[in-house]
């Protein structure tokens, strides 16, 4: 008797648990810059009817999803213009500077406050709606470009690799 009520117990528990929410899933962007690897680890929220991009706070940093930070690897020594990214494993988050504005910026781990820097990224617009949040890594030769799409807008950081 003692087991049946230890499974009815757990059977009712069971069922008045409501359902954890589920994580967003995970993507990986990958390309060889300078004959290196480059890869970038990111959650992949959707925007399930929502502006997240434009409820975005100027000045406040945006993880890019509400999971794991998002991870930037590189085998190469990394340039955005003045910003130097040695290899190694780094944080990525993004700031809108403005209402029209956005910045990429890369740190050693997450919360750090001393980013290796803040690069301005450039504001397109996507011919057709994107639900789930994608990062493209793209490269050729010594060259690089992290594109972030999301709903219809885009962001672009060009770089350079050796």
């Amino acid at each position: 008797m003692l087991q049946r009520n230890a499974v009815l117990a757990l059977l009712l528990a069971a069922v008045a648990t409501p359902a954890l929410a589920h994580a967003a899933p995970r993507g990986e962007a990958k390309a060889t810059v300078a004959g290196k690897a480059v890869s970038i680890d990111y959650g992949r929220p959707s925007l399930a009817g929502r502006d997240m991009l434009g409820k975005a706070e100027v000045g406040q940093p945006w993880r890019m999803v509400a999971d794991a930070a998002t991870g930037l690897k590189t085998d190469a020594d990394l340039s955005f213009g003045s910003v130097k990214v040695p290899k190694g494993s780094y944080v990525l988050t993004a700031t809108k500077t403005t209402e029209s504005a956005w910045t990429l910026d890369i740190a050693k781990a997450e919360g750090d406050k001393a980013t290796l820097g803040s690069i301005p990224m450039t504001v397109g617009k996507l011919p057709e709606s994107v639900e789930e949040f994608t990062i493209l890594l793209r490269g050729e030769k010594d060259k690089g470009e992290i594109e972030l799409q999301w709903g219809t807008t885009s962001l672009k950081v060009p770089f350079t690799g050796k």
